[in-house]
């Protein structure tokens, strides 16, 4: 459906926001890109996906920055000065701003966490892979009732793809406020706990698995362990990212009865930086609170299940 100049008036006028943005976009008839790149020589840095965000109104600006860029909008789309501004007041509409909003972890915050992890494999003096393709993992995620993430565990079957291969190394995620001083790893079938590792501004922690025997080349291995964290804040998404294709992967989320989702969501990704596909909503078990997800020969990327608890 087109806007008119007459449908852009009204809704700078009545709100909310995110349709006032998309009306301005679509009667200026400018796209995301053009408004980024226009946005970028005023010095201002704001993403594609922020834009895409604020006019599907999943998320309002609400930073500095992120004001400076409305402000700067008003300009570059030829509106009243104030007029988008002024619908940003506290609360509309109950989308929670950019600050409040716990959300999917940023493309910075998993570069970040990946420039971490490889110094932690470096300091453990591994290589990226470790000798091991996945068969099979199952892994069980359990949310608290303050809907933190309090643990999960992982039944896993490796295979080594060179000979000597004696250990795992595991990696953990935290959310944010996660103290890695605190989580605790356990060896639960077929193997030892040996160094812990972290880094606490990304919140990642690797956590060493001895095995009993050293592998050939060829040969497969069942283990178990886990993590009790419970040090973050509200979660929202489980990933889980693979550097290899195939093998069987299988994720199963358990909600407290006092914290149940509204929805919950399976996604992809081929990279980092991509836009998540291939979003299927997920029904969550009465009886069980549970959603889970099976993956068939992974093929390298993120896959993993985002919920939303109001």
């Amino acid at each position: 459906m087109g806007h008119t100049e007459a449908d852009l008036a009204q809704v700078l006028h009545t709100g909310p926001f995110h349709l006032a943005l998309r009306a301005a976009l679509a009667v200026r008839g400018l796209p995301l890109q053009r408004v980024q790149h226009h946005l970028a020589h005023r010095g201002i840095k704001v993403g594609v996906t922020s834009l895409s965000y604020w006019q599907q109104g999943a998320r309002r600006p609400q930073r500095p920055e992120s004001l400076r860029a409305v402000r700067a909008l008003e300009d570059l789309l030829e509106l009243p000065g104030n007029s988008l501004i002024r619908l940003l007041g506290p609360g509309e509409g109950g989308v929670r701003t950019d600050a409040e909003r716990p959300a999917t972890r940023s493309y910075r915050s998993l570069l970040e966490a990946s420039g971490a992890v490889e110094r932690l494999l470096a300091d453990l003096e591994s290589p990226a892979d470790g000798g091991l393709h996945t068969v099979g993992h199952h892994e069980r995620v359990r949310i608290g009732a303050g809907r933190e993430l309090l643990g999960r565990d992982s039944a896993h079957v490796v295979r080594a793809h060179r000979d000597g291969i004696d250990r795992y190394l595991a990696i953990h995620h935290g959310d944010p406020g996660f103290d890695p001083a605190r989580v605790e790893v356990s060896a639960l079938e077929n193997c030892r706990t040996g160094r812990v590792r972290w880094h606490r501004e990304t919140g990642v922690l690797i956590a060493e698995l001895l095995f009993d025997a050293r592998l050939r080349a060829g040969e497969t291995y069942l283990f178990g362990y886990g993590f009790e964290d419970g040090t973050g804040g509200p979660s929202e998404e489980y990933i889980r990212g693979f550097s290899f294709a195939g093998g069987q992967y299988v994720l199963q989320v358990r909600f407290d009865e006092g914290a149940l989702p509204v929805r919950c969501r399976r996604f992809a990704q081929a990279t980092t930086g991509a836009p998540r596909g291939a979003r299927t909503d997920l029904a969550l078990s009465g009886r069980h609170r549970t959603v889970h997800l099976v993956e068939q020969g992974v093929r390298p990327g993120i896959l993993g299940i985002d919920w939303s608890w109001d």
